[in-house]
């Protein structure tokens, strides 16, 4: 079976802040390990391939205040000669001078084809009038939007800013936007991201950090919403390792067809049309 993961770290583990490097070792105790052996990027598309991934969606991230500086450049260099790579770039609206311009050189320079947000961790609500500029600009370049939503342990960040409901503006002002609610709302807004997911074309929710069998008991509807759900793990931060995840989701009672387009079909028809 084919499958993409669209939720994957890289980067050294200097990158990361002292406190987010606690955060990885509480639910990873090997994560600093792997992050030494992620910095080949031929290691980690070896481990992904024997771990069952056909694709891999590789993210930088902007959010020095709190937890980690991957820049762009470095994750676009990374991902430059690996065909099972898609890198995709990371914004901070505090710290980026000329963030559109910015995002337009990632795309059209570097090849990057997406940008994840991480607002709780930037402090900006998703639909401040500061970033429209970006979404509009993301819309004409017609590449998805990753966003945290939901909890997150790390400490220094702040979870108002991650409500998913903050999308439903963005969903509305940019229609040919594709938005994802990474971590789907992850502990207070599950029904919100999945009605969201449901009533908007253009809202996808990813199930990151979401245990493949409390699935169903988050999402008693998720069979309904097949076709808007896609999978990832946060690897190299995941508790379990990637083959696991992938067997918990082919566990579940579901259809064959929801399962494939959770693991391959959905990300695929993002990714490569």
């Amino acid at each position: 079976m084919k499958v993409i993961d669209f939720h994957v770290h890289t980067g050294t583990w200097e990158m990361n802040t002292p406190g987010c490097q606690e955060f990885m070792l509480a639910t990873q105790p090997e994560a600093k390990e792997h992050h030494r052996r992620i910095e080949d990027p031929l290691w980690y598309r070896d481990y992904l391939v024997e771990q069952g991934l056909t694709h891999a969606v590789i993210l930088a991230e902007h959010t020095p205040a709190t937890s980690t500086y991957c820049p762009s450049e470095w994750v676009a260099e990374y991902c430059k000669d690996i065909e099972m790579f898609t890198p995709f770039a990371s914004l901070n609206p505090f710290f980026d001078n000329e963030p559109v311009n910015k995002l337009e050189y990632y795309v059209k320079e570097l090849g990057m084809r997406g940008l994840k947000l991480l607002p709780s961790c930037c402090f900006y609500y998703p639909n401040d009038p500061i970033m429209y500029p970006i979404y509009k600009k993301a819309e004409e370049l017609e590449i998805p939007v990753v966003f945290h939503t939901g909890s997150s342990l790390i400490p220094g960040t702040r979870m108002k800013y991650a409500d998913p409901m903050h999308l439903d503006d963005l969903a509305v002002d940019f229609p040919d936007l594709t938005i994802v609610m990474a971590h789907a709302g992850r502990g207070f807004w599950y029904e919100q991201a999945y009605f969201l997911s449901r009533i908007h074309k253009n809202i996808y929710m990813d199930v990151t950090g979401l245990p493949p069998q409390k699935l169903l008991d988050y999402f008693p509807e998720l069979e309904k919403n097949a076709e808007k759900v896609l999978f990832g793990t946060d690897w190299p931060a995941a508790p379990k390792e990637i083959n696991k995840i992938i067997q918990g989701i082919c566990e579940l009672p579901l259809k064959e067809v929801t399962i494939e387009n959770i693991l391959y079909n959905n990300a695929a028809r993002i990714l490569f049309g």
